[in-house]
């Protein structure tokens, strides 16, 4: 494990290096010849525990989650709860009820949960429940799997006790209307929030994280994101930190988003440092050809509770709840 893990930081050190080579953040050697690792800061950081973030303006959401750490609930236990708040809002048009469907017509659902153990579990393509991040929770604890997927979802879901329930609401079912008239594919809509990415960090300092939504908009029926990848939309390490994306999935799962700021984090980076450093390598290799850059958030915490945050383009928001305060806040971007 100790020679693994030099291997590690010496690895991403080194990228981090070539990185800030080219965004006028450059690192001097240190006395044993190894590069220092990037440690710009988000201003609005602070250490401090407990502590819970999500992406997106989701304040009673991330109320609901310290709710359950101040009542010494366990990390996992306030990621669920405070997701299940916006899986359960209709007016939330691109998680759980509410939710856009895709191009057939149909909601479907994908979420996944990973608790300070190093344990996980997920869900794909399931439709007609209302809880997928629940689901995901008994795929985690009671089954030797990490993912199930449509049908043997749903199946699962139901012996547990779940009710099937009709997720396409009035509101949605009109948009989808629409789209179906105008023939044309709608452009990524910053409104829609999509995804729900939520860490915490609890009363005895374990991080555990989860992520939750109903995919994008009209997609092709069978499409998953990145939301359910453990690695991509979301990966704890609770020696180290946690990280959670959103924005267009196939971008975050070519780069195993996640896991990698989490790397990044293990290997001496800041969150903010992490974030900015997965924002551009999917900037620097992934954006040829589009006709406009889509957006890419990634939010991230470290076990002193200071965080992080970074976005492909403008608009990128977050919620985090620390201290006595619960409040939104802006996100710096790549692409000016």
């Amino acid at each position: 494990m100790f020679k693994r893990r030099n291997f590690l930081k010496k690895s991403f050190l080194g990228a981090i290096a070539l990185s800030t080579a080219a965004t006028a953040c450059q690192s001097e050697d240190t006395p044993s010849g190894e590069p220092e690792p990037l440690n710009n800061s988000n201003p609005n950081s602070i250490a401090g525990t407990p502590v819970v973030i999500a992406t997106w303006p989701h304040e009673p959401a991330t109320a609901e989650a310290m709710r359950v750490i101040t009542e010494s609930g366990r990390a996992v236990e306030a990621v669920e709860s405070g997701v299940k708040v916006v899986e359960a809002d209709p007016d939330d048009t691109s998680v759980g009820y509410g939710g856009l469907p895709d191009r057939s017509g149909v909601v479907t659902l994908d979420a996944c949960i990973m608790d300070e153990t190093g344990n996980a579990g997920s869900v794909t393509y399931l439709q007609n429940i209302l809880h997928p991040i629940s689901v995901a929770r008994l795929v985690m604890d009671e089954t030797p799997h990490v993912m199930l997927s449509g049908a043997g979802a749903l199946a699962f879901a139901k012996s547990k006790g779940f009710e099937e329930t009709n997720l396409l609401t009035e509101g949605s079912k009109a948009a989808y209307e629409k789209w179906l008239a105008d023939h044309q594919d709608p452009a990524v809509d910053e409104d829609q929030h999509d995804t729900i990415g939520m860490l915490a960090i609890d009363r005895q300092g374990n991080i555990s994280g989860a992520c939750t939504t109903s995919g994008a908009a009209y997609k092709l029926p069978g499409r998953v994101g990145d939301s359910p990848i453990i690695g991509a939309g979301l990966f704890v390490d609770n020696e180290v930190g946690a990280a959670t994306a959103t924005g267009l999935g196939e971008l975050v799962m070519k780069t195993l988003g996640s896991f990698l700021v989490v790397e990044l984090m293990r290997g001496g980076a800041s969150p903010q440092a992490a974030c900015e450093e997965a924002v551009r390598r999917i900037s620097e290799k992934h954006l040829a050809g589009m006709s406009s850059p889509p957006q890419v958030g990634f939010i991230a915490i470290n076990k002193k509770g200071e965080h992080g945050a970074y976005s492909l383009t403008k608009g990128f928001r977050y919620t985090i709840y620390q201290g006595d305060a619960n409040k939104v806040l802006d996100s710096e971007f790549e692409l000016k």
